[in-house]
């Protein structure tokens, strides 16, 4: 299938590139490249271990409000990245709900939680929880639930497309972890600076009116979802009826932060 925006990834300055396109139906709209390709995902990791957590909370394992993670941190911080534990180390650099710390340390206290409430390794319990219903059979996690994620474009559209008709979870669970959290707290999106407000939801980062930003000129206040370091990412917009995966293998860098935001532009136009 195609989708004529989707060659622009052919014009990236990266040595591997696939992308495409789904809809809410499951209707995929267009692929370019390699889909069956599996890349490391970094914090495109995020959403997937979110999604596992939320269907622990929905399971009866968890609660969103029960403490986990530094004292007078819950669930729902930890999923929000405002539980106060730094970026990288399991260190508290401010109180519950003060501040939008983007920690891959509080992800990796996720992972701990779910594991010790359901007696199960969070990478077993993703692949149980999520990966295998949606017959996500190249994605894989064997390590910190922040960031070691593997997977293909192919089953990164299928995981999109349950985000927007889940039948994992109830919508009203999914509404939620699409609803900002914490509203008006101020924060740092990595590679983009302070932005005030710095809003997230429940494991995926909202774009309200954050500029810059890695989404598009086009792409709705309502769009969400997350990108990763190692130069991938994957939005979902409400607005538009669709999201987008696009994964490479060079590093994120100034190349990502030119490229992205018009490519993103010229999916949202041909939609």
């Amino acid at each position: 299938m195609s989708l004529q925006s989707l060659t622009l990834i052919e014009n990236w300055p990266v040595p591997t590139a696939a992308a495409g396109v789904v809809r809410a139906d499951g209707t995929v709209l267009g692929t370019h490249g390699p889909i069956g390709h599996r890349f490391p995902l970094a914090s495109v990791t995020k959403p997937l271990a979110a999604y596992a957590v939320l269907v622990a909370y929905e399971e009866g394992a968890i609660e969103l409000d029960e403490p986990a993670g530094p004292e007078g941190s819950t669930v729902r911080h930890l999923l929000a990245h405002t539980s106060g534990l730094a970026f990288d180390e399991h260190r508290v650099m401010a109180p519950a709900g003060e501040r939008r710390l983007y920690s891959n340390a509080g992800f990796e206290q996720l992972g701990d939680h779910v594991a010790k409430a359901t007696d199960i390794p969070f990478g077993e319990y993703l692949r149980q929880a999520v990966l295998e219903p949606l017959g996500m059979t190249g994605t894989s996690l064997e390590g910190s639930p922040a960031k070691d994620g593997v997977s293909t474009v192919e089953d990164l559209l299928r995981f999109a497309a349950e985000v927007q008709a889940p039948r994992l979870l109830d919508p009203r669970t999914v509404a939620e972890a699409m609803t900002v959290q914490y509203p008006g707290t101020k924060g740092v999106l990595p590679g983009y600076g302070h932005q005030n407000p710095n809003d997230w939801g429940l494991g995926f980062e909202i774009r309200d009116g954050k500029a810059p930003h890695w989404t598009g000129s086009a792409s709705s206040p309502r769009a969400f979802g997350h990108f990763g370091q190692s130069g991938t990412f994957l939005w979902i917009d409400p607005d538009a009826g669709a999201a987008c995966v696009a994964l490479t293998d060079r590093a994120f860098g100034p190349w990502a932060v030119e490229v992205w935001p018009a490519f993103t532009d010229a999916v949202l136009a041909q939609l």
